[in-house]
């Protein structure tokens, strides 16, 4: 059974974030709030977690999962940045945007798309989503809670846990954060590439 923790949506409780981090230090999966819908987050080298977000949203080995990052520190860890491509980044995080880039030595291989070596990075423009990292000490593996089943991602803390109770291993919740995924961007290419319009401005990249 998932626990529960109910986090003030402007500051959340220490005790509770850290509570939450312990879980994944465990080995947990969890899910949290973001500032573009609910995401499914484990630790970095936590295999069985991955496995556990495949299974549930039944993705293949294709699917590009992100690194929920900090700030920049975080993410020049695992991903080759250059200087116009940071400078656009820059720009535009922390905020709902997912950017695809070239993996660095550092990215575990597992998460890389298999024939790109990409990975997926996003600086989330979200309290409780930046605590969750900052306390954690390094980036979340994560990957947006959308079901196969649905064609849109559920919005409340007490529907989720009620849904994947016996799935996850605890729930965050602080309020409605939305139903738009993430604009991504891939900047692995010479030109950057539009893949998925959302909650971000994607106009900025065209």
């Amino acid at each position: 059974m998932a626990k529960y923790f109910d986090v003030h949506p402007v500051n959340p409780q220490p005790r509770a974030i850290r509570q939450v981090v312990d879980i994944v230090h465990a080995g947990g999966l969890v899910v949290y709030p973001t500032d573009s819908c609910f995401a499914l987050g484990c630790q970095l080298g936590n295999k069985a977690g991955i496995d556990r977000i495949r299974s549930i949203r039944r993705l293949d080995d294709r699917h590009h999962f992100t690194l929920m990052c900090r700030d920049f520190a975080q993410l020049g860890q695992f991903v080759h940045v250059n200087n116009s491509v940071f400078r656009a980044i820059r720009a535009a995080t922390p905020g709902s945007y997912t950017f695809i880039l070239p993996a660095t030595r550092e990215a575990p291989r597992r998460l890389l798309h298999p024939k790109k070596k990409t990975v997926g990075v996003r600086i989330p423009d979200h309290v409780t989503a930046q605590a969750l990292v900052a306390e954690l000490g390094e980036p979340m593996l994560s990957s947006t809670l959308l079901l196969p089943d649905q064609d849109e991602p559920m919005t409340q803390g007490w529907e989720i846990k009620e849904r994947l109770d016996h799935e996850v291993d605890a729930v965050i919740d602080s309020g409605d954060c939305g139903i738009e995924p993430t604009t991504v961007i891939d900047f692995s290419l010479d030109v950057p590439e539009i893949v998925r319009r959302g909650a971000g401005d994607a106009t900025r990249f065209e």
